[in-house]
């Protein structure tokens, strides 16, 4: 199975939420389940632990432009698989700042490779190699 490396990046206060650390490389699978079930951190033998969240929409069996239809299972990585591995795996304290239901908070400004997502189809935008996810709070307290 093949990898891909993206740049996610968070500022407006969201770093807070992620460590403190406003820059990550994330490496993923280019192939994702369908029910949001992220494999463990640094474990040998992956068992498959499942998110809390109501499941990600089954849109019928993908199609790979080289090798035909793709196990209805997994679908290709994409923004909002992305979110979900981040809440569990980078997210240090209060995931209710960050997501909301399947997507980012309202407040929360996303842009792909410095686009506003809805240009690119939000969540369902697939993720390349290399595309840069940059997170900004436009919330601030007061």
């Amino acid at each position: 199975m093949s990898t891909i490396t993206v740049k996610v990046e968070f500022g407006g206060g969201l770093e807070l939420l992620f460590g403190n650390k406003r820059s990550h490389s994330i490496s993923l699978p280019s192939s994702v389940p369908t029910d949001k079930t992220i494999a463990p951190p640094n474990s040998e033998s992956p068992q498959p632990q499942k998110s809390n969240d109501l499941p990600l929409p089954l849109n019928g069996p993908n199609q790979d432009s080289t090798n035909g239809p793709v196990d209805a299972k997994t679908k290709p990585l994409d923004v909002q698989y992305l979110m979900h591995y981040l809440r569990a795996r980078l997210l240090t304290e209060r995931p209710e700042l960050f997501m909301e239901g399947d997507t980012v908070r309202p407040g929360i400004l996303v842009l792909i490779n410095d686009t506003d997502w809805e240009l690119e189809g939000e969540g369902a935008y697939e993720i390349s190699d290399g595309d840069e996810i940059v997170f900004i709070s436009t919330l601030h307290g007061g």
